[in-house]
């Protein structure tokens, strides 16, 4: 039985992998001020405006109407899997999750499960490739499922960011913290945590060293390079996240890469010029 791939924005999955395994992305809202931002913004036409404006844009999570929508788009006999980021800094599982009861209430035949990663962007964007990959030849929605929580206990991402601005302005760094960091050019190396949160691995002077501490975590673990992908994610600062990609393949030949530009979602919250790896 076929099975339809169902992700959020929040996963940063690049558009090829959308098209090529004809993937559905239930878009968050993104507003500046009152203003809703159209779902089709270019990723650098968001970051211009976010440069521009005087307060970080807003964002929210879909409501359970518009994954339902999404879920009737879906044609009878094909099973749904929804894959979506950590329960811990969004709400968007659990709107998926209200969703999921209202299609079975209203007696849709599709089987439908519904995944908490606890993870985002790159984190999540390598676990929906794996996952659509696996969708065109696995022999069961239930197999499906093991597998991508399997997959998703495994992953580790982490990242850099050039900016601590906008995590301030977000509330996600205390801003004393954060003005300190900034005046002393102290960059943090983050980690996303096994329940889905950011945490904070090292602390240090610059960028150039905090990505070459970001690199040195592939070195932890085990890769298998004939199966071996990794995902590198970045915002709005793709000469450097292509230059992480060389520098990566030199030392570790993985198979794939998958690479995207963080959306808005992460965008918001990254601001310009950070890096992340996950593998």
């Amino acid at each position: 039985m076929p099975i339809k791939i169902i992700t959020d924005s929040g996963s940063d999955i690049p558009l090829e992998y959308v098209n090529q395994y004809d993937i559905t992305v239930v878009q968050l809202p993104v507003h500046f001020g009152h203003e809703l931002m159209p779902e089709n913004t270019d990723t650098k036409a968001f970051y211009a405006k976010m440069c521009e404006s005087k307060d970080l844009p807003t964002t929210a999570s879909p409501s359970p109407q518009v994954f339902l929508d999404k879920f009737k788009e879906v044609e009878a006999g094909t099973d749904i899997m929804v894959v979506c980021m950590s329960s811990n800094i969004s709400s968007t599982y659990q709107a998926a999750m209200i969703a999921k009861e209202m299609y079975e209430e209203e007696g849709f035949p599709n089987a439908i499960e519904v995944i908490d990663t606890k993870r985002f962007s790159g984190g999540l964007s390598l676990i929906v490739a794996f996952a659509a990959k696996w969708s065109v030849t696995c022999s069961s929605l239930a197999e499906l499922k093991e597998m991508i929580l399997l997959k998703s206990r495994e992953v580790e991402a982490f990242f850099t960011l050039d900016t601590l601005e906008n995590v301030i302005k977000g509330g996600r760094l205390n801003r004393l913290s954060g003005a300190v960091a900034s005046v002393l050019n102290i960059k943090l190396l983050l980690k996303i945590s096994e329940e889905g949160t950011v945490e904070v691995v090292e602390k240090t002077r610059g960028l150039p060293k905090a990505l070459n501490h970001l690199l040195a975590k592939l070195e932890e673990k085990q890769h298998d390079y004939e199966k071996a992908v990794i995902a590198i994610v970045h915002s709005n600062c793709e000469k450097l996240a292509l230059e992480i990609k060389e520098r990566i393949l030199e030392k570790h030949p993985f198979k794939e890469v998958v690479f995207s530009s963080m959306g808005p979602v992460m965008g918001t919250y990254a601001g310009e010029g950070g890096i992340g790896v996950a593998f």
